[in-house]
């Protein structure tokens, strides 16, 4: 059991770290998500191995998310959302089958490996990571522009796809089959749970906002929210069908999922909305940071052989059908040129969601040593460059998308 004090010693260390290379990496115009993940690759394996990932670590990072997505269904117009359903069902759905199918070929047909390692690679290839998508949009203030909310809503059936597949594959690595009642039970699941969430948002919040205005003691909206998130955690992990992956991805993106439209639903009183921002954003501009360097963390670079050739030509390969599956997906919609490039560009990074594949593979003894080194490489480099080609292109284009 990890001693509290070392526990405490690695927080102080992630968040200070986290700030420090967040003001440098702005200052020298990169996004500051690129500091944070940084921060996280300084402070892991990769480099001075100073922090080592641990459950209270992992559950701070998951709050972060949470509470970041939060933030966003706050400021994300639901009419809007809705009108690009159908231009974020084309981008997510493409987006999944492309690089599914283009990892798979090139695994399966080039590289000659076994198909179920093919699959399991295709699947950690259709991984779009919401976290980084999101705060990239918000950092550059374009969340709540056309494309952002095209991404916003492309990344939530991405994520959600992602999950059933997951499921599917992982059950197929271990037990050699796969149920239809086992994979029935997952998307009841996380159906029921997907059309609950906005209408406990209703009932829900109408509550806080009446005890908000009767309490005469500070602090009732973010104790009631924070209380929120990690009983819709619990929640969500209870309905995630345990039997297969210890509910533990379906926890991660059911649990996500309830924030949307529960700050959505916030919205129809813009003072209140005003209140929860001011206090909230205290608390997730400390725990959100977290959450990036634990992906930092998560990227053991020193796992990778860097004089294996195989591991060099494998990995360039599936960063190209990486990149290339997400951006051809913009195409199939009605939009200009740069918005299909943007929309296209935010859902290229894999993040935590590519890492918990990779994972669960290697840990089913489906993945190598070298094929998982060489995924581990595919998705630190979409997660690590995405941020600045999205940057640099807003830079360059910005002031056409509007007109």
């Amino acid at each position: 059991m990890v001693e509290i004090h070392y526990i405490l010693l690695q927080i102080a260390l992630i968040l200070v770290a986290a700030r420090v290379c967040a003001e440098v990496f702005s200052r020298l115009g990169a996004p500051t998500i690129i500091g944070e993940l940084f921060a996280g690759i300084l402070l892991g394996p990769t480099l001075l191995n100073w922090v080592t990932p641990n459950d209270v670590l992992k559950l701070l990072a998951e709050i972060g998310i949470i509470l970041l997505l939060f933030e966003v269904g706050l400021e994300t117009d639901l009419g809007r959302l809705i009108k690009s359903g159908f231009r974020s069902i084309v981008v997510a759905i493409s987006g999944f089958v492309l690089p599914f199918v283009f990892g798979f070929t090139a695994s399966y047909y080039l590289f000659d490996l076994d198909i179920l390692v093919a699959l399991f690679i295709g699947g950690t290839l259709t991984a779009t990571s919401i976290g980084i998508t999101v705060r990239v949009l918000a950092d550059l203030g374009r969340h709540q522009s056309h494309e952002g909310q095209v991404v916003l809503g492309a990344a939530v059936i991405d994520d959600l796809m992602g999950v059933f597949l997951l499921a599917v594959l992982y059950e197929f690595a271990v037990s050699g089959t796969v149920s239809l009642a086992n994979t029935g039970t997952i998307v009841l699941y996380v159906g029921g749970f997907f059309v609950l969430a906005p209408i406990l948002a209703r009932i829900i919040s109408p509550l806080i906002k009446h005890f908000h205005k009767i309490s005469t003691t500070p602090g009732l909206i973010p104790s009631a929210l924070v209380s929120m998130v990690l009983f819709f955690a619990t929640l969500a992990h209870l309905v995630g069908a345990p039997y297969l992956i210890g509910g533990f991805v379906a926890g991660i993106a059911l649990s996500r999922r309830f924030f949307l439209p529960f700050g959505m639903a916030l919205q129809a009183d813009p003072e209140f909305v005003q209140n929860v921002h001011n206090q909230m954003k205290p608390i997730i501009h400390l725990f959100t940071p977290i959450f990036f360097v634990m992906v930092g963390l998560s990227l053991d670079l020193t796992a990778v052989d860097w004089s294996s050739g195989f591991i060099w030509s494998f990995s360039l390969v599936l960063v190209a059908v990486a990149v290339i599956g997400k951006l051809l997906g913009p195409w199939l919609i009605k939009e200009t040129t740069p918005l299909r490039l943007i929309i296209g560009m935010a859902m290229v990074p894999r993040g935590e969601v590519g890492l918990i594949f990779a994972e669960l593979g290697r840990t089913a003894g489906v993945l190598d040593a070298e094929v998982y080194a060489g995924l581990i490489l595919v998705i630190a480099y979409t997660t690590l460059a995405s941020p600045i080609w999205i940057k640099q292109y807003y830079q360059r284009v910005g002031d056409r998308l509007d007109r």
